[in-house]
């Protein structure tokens, strides 16, 4: 079942998951509404408990994870509710994965992708799982998928490379972070992405395939470094997997000019201001989606002068790690100021850094407070006697 469904439809597919207990797992995102009336993230799966099977909902708010489990008779109509929550949907059945994407109105598109790893048991049910279930992933274990096989990641049996299991988390934990802003990319056209210092383009291929693959959208991304073997290898992975909307160039995101609209800007391990430098390219282009990792972060490290702080200060190594924490806040509040909702996440590095922070601002559609907003930002800039790059050039 693929396009747009009607309510009927949507029910009637639901209640057949659950009467054939073919459920393996379903995870909502996206909230509808910000205020914290809807926990930022609900999965369900199918538990083995004393009393028999039932389908647990986690709910994840305000760092807590809140549990509640029905059984499968409930289950159909709890699905649809939950789905009235979010604005997408991943249902995983023994058959297929299933793409739940809601607009404004509540209308519901569907896009289904075939199922062939064996998620179900003898008799085509889903295998219900002890309480304490080890992580499923968009990317599962056991199905290959042929750019992490590529990689080196996956063998062409669909097993993790023991080696490789941290890059696995990490590519996964990046794929989930995407997943939850896919909603806010624009529609009805072909998308635009650029990722800045790129390198080895681990998560550029996940970016591609996620969107390009798995939800089968129409998306060009152009990946960008300053190493040229690196990016001739990217450029001859992306032929040998024939994805030809997957461009690789050598180039300095300085320097980087695009005349065409831009919808979503990822920088990862882009070294000191040159993330800067990419986020203010994304707010130039109004990019609809900003995913951004920084790497070393070194400019403010020389400019801090606070004589409260000396206490902190007079250490290097709490002053270098304070300094990056003030260099990713004064990023995140420069763009709330150019009309961004923001935040930072906690993300899996696979070099076991303490850079493991996500910047993923989405371009917002209400009216901020401005003045209020610009007159913390300059209170707190002016506190650490700093001036940031990215002002510089910063046009709200």
């Amino acid at each position: 079942m693929n396009g747009k469904v009607g309510q009927e439809e949507w029910m009637a597919l639901l209640e057949r998951i659950t009467a054939e207990e073919r459920l393996v797992q379903a995870v909502f995102s996206s909230p509808r509404r910000r205020d914290g009336t809807i926990a930022r993230k609900a999965t369900v799966r199918p538990v083995r408990l004393k009393n028999g099977v039932r389908y647990q909902f986690e709910r994840l708010a305000d760092n807590k994870a809140f549990h509640e489990n029905v059984s499968g008779n409930e289950l159909a109509a709890k699905l649809a509710a939950e789905m009235g929550s979010y604005k997408q949907a991943l249902i995983q059945t023994t058959e297929a994965d299933i793409q739940a994407l809601a607009n404004k109105k509540g209308e519901l598109t569907l896009i289904s992708r075939a199922n062939e790893s064996g998620r179900s048991g003898n008799n085509g049910k889903a295998v219900p799982q002890s309480h304490n279930r080890d992580k499923r992933y968009i990317l599962p274990e056991g199905e290959p998928v042929p750019f992490l096989i590529a990689l080196g990641v996956m063998t062409p049996e669909g097993k993790v490379v023991k080696a490789k299991y941290d890059k696995f988390r990490q590519i996964n934990r990046f794929v989930e972070m995407v997943a939850d802003v896919a909603p806010e990319l624009p529609k009805n056209k072909a998308l635009r992405i650029v990722d800045f210092g790129c390198g080895k383009s681990y998560l550029t291929f996940a970016l591609y395939h996620y969107l390009a693959v798995q939800m089968k959208l129409p998306v060009r991304i152009f990946g960008l470094d300053l190493k040229k073997d690196v990016i001739e290898h990217c450029a001859g992975l992306a032929a040998r997997l024939g994805w030809d909307e997957l461009t690789f160039a050598v180039g300095d995101i300085s320097d980087f000019e695009d005349r065409d609209s831009v919808d979503m800007v990822v920088t990862l391990h882009a070294c000191d201001t040159a993330t800067d430098a990419a986020l203010l390219k994304a707010i130039g282009w109004e990019a609809s989606v900003i995913l951004s990792v920084p790497c070393c972060q070194h400019e403010l490290f020389r400019q801090i002068s606070q004589p409260a702080l000396q206490p902190l200060l007079k250490h290097g190594i709490l002053k270098e790690r304070f300094a990056a924490l003030a260099t990713d806040a004064i990023r995140a509040n420069l763009l709330e100021l150019a009309g961004y909702r923001t935040q930072l996440l906690e993300f899996v590095d696979l070099e076991h850094t303490p850079k493991n922070l996500l910047i993923r601002a989405v371009k917002g559609r209400g009216k901020p407070d401005l003045e209020n907003l610009r007159a913390e930002y300059e209170r707190f800039r002016d506190f650490l006697s700093v001036s940031p790059y990215m002002e510089r050039d910063f046009k709200q």
